[in-house]
């Protein structure tokens, strides 16, 4: 029982840190970025890696370590669900990723280095996507817990 309250605490402590720093980049990412909000971005993006792989990391622990057990997930449409949205987020991380990444590289060759609008407005509206289609995680995740839909 522990066990399985102590995995629980550290999926959604992972979870909150990865929502922060998704909208701590949303924030950020705006037309009057200047260098040091660059270098800022890289970091938050750096740690919203991390965390999407401690999310990731404790969710894989819960479903073989937690009280319900595998069967319990496997067999639940819900969990499928959840794992296609988080799978499709990080598919949409990406393009911000290596935006982010190439500005980073670009500020270390001109330390007065920031991206034209267009390209902030683009990785913009990709975080604003997955920051759109986080909402569906808690609604698969409360569906999934309560066995509705399950065989």
């Amino acid at each position: 029982m522990l066990t399985d309250a102590l995995l629980a605490f550290f999926h959604f402590l992972a979870i909150f840190v990865l929502i922060t720093l998704m909208a701590a980049e949303a924030v950020a990412l705006r037309p009057d970025l200047t260098p040091a909000t660059v270098r800022r971005l890289s970091v938050y993006d750096g740690v919203y890696f991390l965390s999407a792989m401690a999310v990731l990391a404790t969710g894989l622990l819960r479903l073989f370590y937690g009280a319900k057990g595998a069967d319990f997930y496997l067999h639940n449409p819900w969990f499928h669900a959840k794992m296609t949205v988080f799978v499709v987020i990080a598919l949409c991380s990406l393009p911000p990723t290596f935006a982010i990444s190439r500005w980073r590289k670009q500020s270390r060759k001109l330390p007065d280095f920031v991206p034209p609008p267009s390209e902030i407005r683009k990785a913009r509206r990709w975080v604003m996507i997955e920051a759109h289609l986080v909402i569906l995680l808690p609604l698969c995740a409360v569906m999934m817990a309560r066995g509705i839909g399950a065989r």
